[in-house]
């Protein structure tokens, strides 16, 4: 009989196999967020070393090098469930970086999924062997030849994917763009079929599983998004809908929505709306059907597009933000396109997400989201705005500062230190601009403690509760987001009544260091 394993052998086997499970089960929503469910596993281990010893064989055979191995390639996979920060990589344009280039780019920054609109066979393969995944899609205008033909879907598998495949990593295929807003019944009734054949070609090439088939929407789908517990889509090409929807959950592939809250602010461009568009203070908008409150737009359009879903029948289908963005420059006659708007939406986007903390009603997981756009894209018409969404120039450099880079970036997952909050590495805090309204500074406290950061050092009882002032604990909790979410100057803006300072404010009123 084979020997017995160690304990350390068989708690490490133990939790290696439920935590891939659970990775599986996550996709269908059975389990809870990841952290949770881990630490109930490792309070389990020691009941099941009697299961794992009897599976000796298989004991017997993990040497060191193999259990460091497996250790490895579990936290590799950690680290991939944790990659939600996409970018889309449009080309109206004629001025473009070489595809090389531009890979060389990305590998500098955060990001680690790339959507392209096509299928350029030259940016596919300057992407293989960065570990960069990639979403490419069918045109429109190719969508009537697949869905009656099967031969014209394996030969676009066998041009576009086969020969850069696995080493370009090519997971998502989008089949058309905003199809069901087009207002062409005829495009719109080739959709699906146009979607199964690829499937079928996908398969046929052994690759089932291994990328998805899907298509992207415009938030116009819905027929209400307020509030959001009220979300549901019009009814007007809702048969349609479903069948998509039946193929998205048969499959495992994403439904793909394009939110935009700047759309949202054009639309009610008040002061109020600006804030709760760019994740920055303002007294929020409760939900009257949930009571839920919200202190963002990204989040209130999801879980619109969330309840939606859930109201059909579609909840266990994934969301995944295929577009999102701000542009930084528009006409005279557009409302809030700027360097400043741009930067807050996309720099709070990004250290939203990697919070981790999810939307009210997706908790605990940040959905896949694709940032709109690399670079602009100066061919595109309509306003200057069309032009203007570039987070990089087209020289490499970055139009702002969004975290993106890894020499810049905020922590993938910041964490809300103990109470009181740690010096400042830099020397800077970040405090109330003099003059600022005890209304402003509570609305502010409000949001910082709202978003999950640990506020308890100012609760009754609290390390720096005294002096029990509004100013007081407005200025703590701004600057413990600010040292929290990466010490960058917007985590230090709050709507504008900000700003930072070499004097620790601890040495007046507060214990912050």
């Amino acid at each position: 009989m084979a020997e017995a394993c160690t304990s350390v052998q068989c708690m490490y086997l133990k939790f290696f196999f439920f935590f891939n499970l659970h990775r599986k089960l996550r996709t269908f929503q059975f389990c809870p967020p990841f952290l949770p469910s881990l630490l109930y596993l490792l309070l389990r281990l020691p009941y099941h070393l009697r299961e794992i010893t009897e599976h000796s064989l298989m004991a017997s055979q993990l040497n060191t090098n193999c259990l460091l191995f497996l250790i490895l390639v579990t936290f590799t996979r950690l680290a991939e469930s944790e990659s939600f920060i996409g970018i889309n990589y449009g080309q109206v344009a004629d001025n473009l970086p070489s595809p090389e280039a531009t890979a060389k780019l990305l590998q500098s920054t955060a990001i680690d999924k790339v959507r392209l609109y096509g299928a350029d066979p030259a940016i596919i393969k300057a992407l293989a062997n960065t570990g960069i995944e990639i979403m490419i899609g069918v045109s429109s205008g190719d969508i009537p030849g697949m869905a009656s033909d099967p031969n014209f879907a394996n030969s676009w598998i066998n041009s576009n994917v086969i020969p850069f495949y696995p080493a370009s990593k090519i997971n998502i295929i989008n089949v058309g763009n905003e199809v069901m807003m087009s207002g062409d019944p005829n495009l719109m009734s080739q959709l699906l079929p146009a979607m199964q054949n690829l499937q079928n070609a996908i398969n046929s090439a052994n690759l089932g599983g291994k990328i998805k088939v899907s298509t992207v929407h415009s938030m116009a789908l819905l027929r209400q998004s307020e509030p959001p517990s009220s979300g549901s889509f019009n009814t007007s090409n809702l048969d349609l809908l479903k069948r998509l929807l039946r193929f998205n959950n048969a499959t495992g592939s994403p439904f793909a929505i394009n939110p935009y809250p700047y759309f949202a602010y054009q639309s009610d461009p008040r002061p109020e709306t600006l804030a709760f568009c760019l994740f920055q203070p303002n007294s929020g908008r409760v939900d009257s059907g949930t009571k839920i409150k919200y202190t963002n737009m990204f989040d209130a359009q999801l879980d619109a597009v969330r309840s939606a879903l859930n109201s059909i029948g579609f909840g266990g289908v994934e969301i995944v933000v295929a577009e999102t963005g701000w542009p930084y420059k528009g006409d005279s006659n557009e409302v809030g396109p700027s360097i400043e708007n741009a930067k807050a939406y996309t720099g709070n986007l990004v250290a939203h997400l990697r919070s981790m903390v999810g939307t009210p009603l997706m908790r605990g997981k940040s959905v896949d989201t694709y940032l709109f756009a690399l670079y602009d894209e100066n061919l595109k018409p309509g306003p200057s705005s069309e032009r203007s969404f570039g987070l990089f120039k087209t020289d490499l450099t970055m139009t702002y500062d969004a975290g993106l880079l890894k020499t810049s970036q905020t922590p993938s997952k910041p964490k809300a230190p103990a109470s009181p909050a740690p010096k400042a590495e830099n020397g800077t805090w970040c405090v109330p601009k003099a003059g600022t309204s005890d209304a402003q500074l509570q609305a502010n406290l409000d949001y910082v403690c709202g978003r999950g950061i640990d506020c308890s050092a100012i609760q009754p009882g609290g390390a720096c509760f005294e002096p029990n002032t509004v100013v007081s604990h407005a200025t703590y909790a701004m600057n413990l987001l600010y040292q929290t979410e990466g010490r960058n100057p917007w985590n230090c803006d709050f709507s504008h009544t900000a700003t930072l300072t070499s004097i620790n404010p601890s040495k007046s009123f507060l214990k912050l260091s």
